[in-house]
């Protein structure tokens, strides 16, 4: 689940910038206007940003924000070794008090390693203002191991997946940076170079261990219907590790595991892991998908 901060509660870093008496503001950003909503009886209104852009507040008050981060890139493979899934982008939920117009910054997906490159973690998301300033980690990349890239998996919003490697520092998925944002640990890959890799970490879930040579499932994401109303529709979810049989991304949204084939991307404003690489030859992994911000504001 998100961290902390839910809907309805402040952190406490932005306690003494909201006046006792304020109620919700009003802004418009992002694509497009503002949708209506009802979530239990209230009414509301939301903006999307798929892209960095600016918050322009036409009237100060309260502003529910979630952030979600860009998902880590899937590292390279190379036979017989798969790795595997990157970990996604974290997300958080906070109330802020805005009196001023506000730069909304979306994360960028982490790049895919292998045939030359280095994977690369997801970017930040955040909100900044001279009012307040907050921010979510993207996702970690996974452990991976080819002709041009040895590496292991990090930390991150959620953790990445470990490849399948003898030693263990390769092998093991490693955690979130929770409880300061909300994300989970990504899994094993196995203890033997032919094994399949470790499923991403989610936004609400584990990524999960790979069993012999199957790769395993990216971790759980979030539903964002919970905050923006309608069908139910995920993000934030770990990238599968790859393997003989590649590991399903989380929640759909995370990057598949590549079948002896590289690893699936996943994509844009998805926050999703990208998916490991399980190959017989050098490959690559898959790119993070891009995260996403909404805000809303009651009407």
């Amino acid at each position: 689940m998100p961290n902390r901060r839910e809907l309805g509660y402040v952190s406490a870093g932005s306690t003494s910038t909201i006046p006792a008496t304020t109620g919700y503001g009003v802004a418009t950003g992002g694509i497009g206007s503002p949708t209506a909503v009802t979530i239990s009886g209230v009414n509301y209104e939301y903006l999307t940003f798929n892209s960095t852009g600016t918050l322009t507040v036409a009237s100060a008050g309260l502003f529910d924000v979630l952030l979600i981060a860009g998902g880590g890139g899937s590292s390279g493979g190379d036979n017989p070794r798969r790795a595997g899934g990157g970990g996604a982008g974290g997300v958080s939920i906070t109330t802020v008090y805005l009196d001023a117009n506000t730069t909304i910054q979306v994360g960028a997906g982490g790049a895919a390693g292998g045939t030359g490159a280095q994977a690369s973690s997801g970017s930040s998301s955040c909100l900044n203002s001279t009012a307040f300033s907050n921010s979510v980690a993207g996702g970690g990349i996974s452990g991976g191991y080819s002709i041009s890239e040895n590496t292991i998996a990090s930390s991150g919003g959620s953790g990445g997946g470990g490849t399948s490697y003898f030693g263990a520092i390769f092998r093991d998925g490693k955690p979130s940076l929770a409880p300061s944002i909300s994300g989970f640990a990504g899994g094993n890959g196995q203890g033997d170079a032919a094994g399949g890799g470790g499923g991403g970490g989610g936004a609400t879930a584990v990524g999960a261990n790979s069993t012999g040579s199957t790769g395993g499932a990216g971790g759980a994401g979030y539903d964002v219907s919970a905050f923006i109303g309608g069908s139910s529709l995920f993000k934030a979810g770990g990238g599968g590790g790859g393997g003989t049989t590649g590991g399903a991304g989380g929640s759909g949204v995370g990057g598949a595991g590549g079948s002896n084939a590289v690893g699936a991307s996943a994509s844009a404003n998805t926050g999703g892991g990208g998916g490991g690489c399980g190959t017989t030859s050098a490959n690559s992994g898959g790119a993070g998908g891009s995260g996403i911000v909404y805000v809303r504001f009651k009407v």
